[in-house]
């Protein structure tokens, strides 16, 4: 007889979904499907009020990666009234971003998803999780805490605020950089880069290699790719071209601010999220196994995937390892927590050279003479779970007029209900279904850390 079996919570998410799998009458997949709550509610919630009140007020929409939306926003409003911020203003946003990210990998890999790994997907549930990890490696569990906290603090410890931050205002900067702060941070930072080559070096070793059988069949799926490039073509969390990559690797380059001309957002009846597809591929949207259309993945596969090198050498030696061993582009879903690590490494080298750079103490940090009008801007960086899009209008007092906004997980609601239908089919056959099978299947959400 038919069921439905109800995945419900997704655990170990940064968020809240379920999974809907329905069985025909052989107890095969006959279907399966994502439910996530994706509040759109912000887009209204602004509207009216003044544009430089709006980063202050947008970092509410994650608790997870607020400094994303404040400093996407940020940016917005800066096109909105027609400022630049000074170099050093520029600087320390990016900073602050890039620190952020080197936080938040280590949140998601060893918080969430390595207890599948390090304890394994089909043990119980009452210790596959952080618990179970401090239980099994005590030495390890302690250094995670030891790092993901000082990340947290350097962040809080200068800005005065590391989850809904105020500290980037409209322009600029709201504090400049002391020189005595800069070496702080540069000391802990340098101890970030030990611990994130550690952890890769961990994972190749212990991790990687026991579950490669997984990693090239759970949640599998074809599609393309987005990030961020710089003007060379290398990996930019911060700034750059948005590029669109096909599954066959061709990609197409674009400024963020044309992002509708290339981007479309679909409705499906089953969901409150929009689901953005390609739509200059001409395709239309479908999230069919054998046959999708306009469908493109973010976050960190993504990221490395589209980009032509990596900015930092020592992430480019493990991009390079990376692509010999899975090629351009990688499609393998739990690859993610592979290419979550090669940023980690990124992001601690990007913030080492920031923080080296001589204008990071400049005191020049915001211009000071700005005046609302009308006007519109897109505020675009690269949140760890995808590319962030803030798009704002401004009316003749600086109000804001109309919203839009595609979140990073956004991106990738198609490619997860995608993921989970191939997990669904490939793990359930003949009504046998267990907790470990169970487990695999929202370990193909876990991947995009949504």
């Amino acid at each position: 007889m038919a069921q439905v079996i109800t995945i419900q919570p997704i655990t170990r998410i940064e968020g809240h979904a379920s999974i809907g799998i329905q069985l025909d009458d052989a107890g095969n997949v006959a279907d399966a499907r994502l439910n996530y709550m994706s509040l759109r509610g912000f887009e209204k919630f602004i509207e009216g009020k003044p544009a430089e009140e709006v980063p202050r007020i947008v970092s509410r929409i994650c608790g997870i990666c607020p400094w994303m939306h404040h400093l996407a926003s940020n940016k917005a409003v800066d096109q909105c009234f027609g400022v630049t911020p000074p170099p050093a203003g520029y600087k320390l946003r990016e900073l602050m971003q890039t620190l952020a990210h080197a936080e938040d990998k280590l949140l998601h890999f060893f918080f969430l998803a390595a207890a599948d790994f390090v304890i394994g997907p089909d043990a119980d549930y009452s210790v596959r999780n952080v618990i179970g990890i401090v239980k099994a490696n005590p030495e390890l569990a302690v250094r995670v805490v030891k790092m993901r906290q000082m990340a947290k603090m350097m962040l809080d410890k200068f800005s005065r605020k590391t989850i809904h931050p105020v500290a980037g205002v409209v322009g600029g900067f709201a504090k400049p950089l002391l020189e005595e702060e800069r070496l702080d941070m540069l000391e802990k930072t340098g101890e970030l880069l030990d611990f994130a080559l550690f952890t890769m070096d961990y994972a190749k070793k212990e991790i990687f290699p026991r579950y490669m059988d997984a990693i090239q069949t759970l949640g599998v799926i074809t599609t393309g790719f987005i990030g961020t490039v710089d003007g060379q073509g290398a990996l930019n969390l911060f700034d750059g071209k948005l590029r669109i990559m096909k599954a066959d690797g061709s990609y197409t380059d674009f400024a963020p601010d044309a992002y509708a001309d290339y981007i479309g957002e679909h409705v499906e009846p089953t969901s409150y999220g929009k689901y953005p597809y390609a739509k200059f591929w001409n395709e239309g949207f479908s999230m069919d196994l054998e046959k999708p259309k306009g469908v493109y993945r973010s976050n960190t596969l993504a990221r490395i995937n589209v980009a032509d090198k990596m900015a930092t050498p020592l992430a480019q030696a493990e991009l390079e390892e990376f692509r010999s061993a899975f090629g351009r582009p990688a499609q393998a879903t739990l690859l993610y927590h592979y290419a979550r690590l090669i940023e980690e490494i990124y992001a601690c080298e990007r913030a080492i050279e920031i923080l080296k750079d001589p204008e990071i103490t400049d005191t020049h940090i915001r211009v000071l003479e700005i005046e609302p009008k009308a006007g519109r801007g897109v505020g675009c960086v690269e949140a760890p779970r995808g590319t962030l899009i803030h798009d704002y209008t401004t009316d003749e007092n600086g109000l804001i007029a109309r919203a839009n906004m595609i979140v990073g997980t956004t991106h990738n609601l198609g490619p997860m209900n995608m993921s989970v239908n191939q997990a669904a089919r490939s793990l359930i056959r003949n009504g046998h279904v267990d907790e470990g099978i169970l487990n695999r299947i929202e370990m193909a959400v876990r991947a995009y850390d949504p």
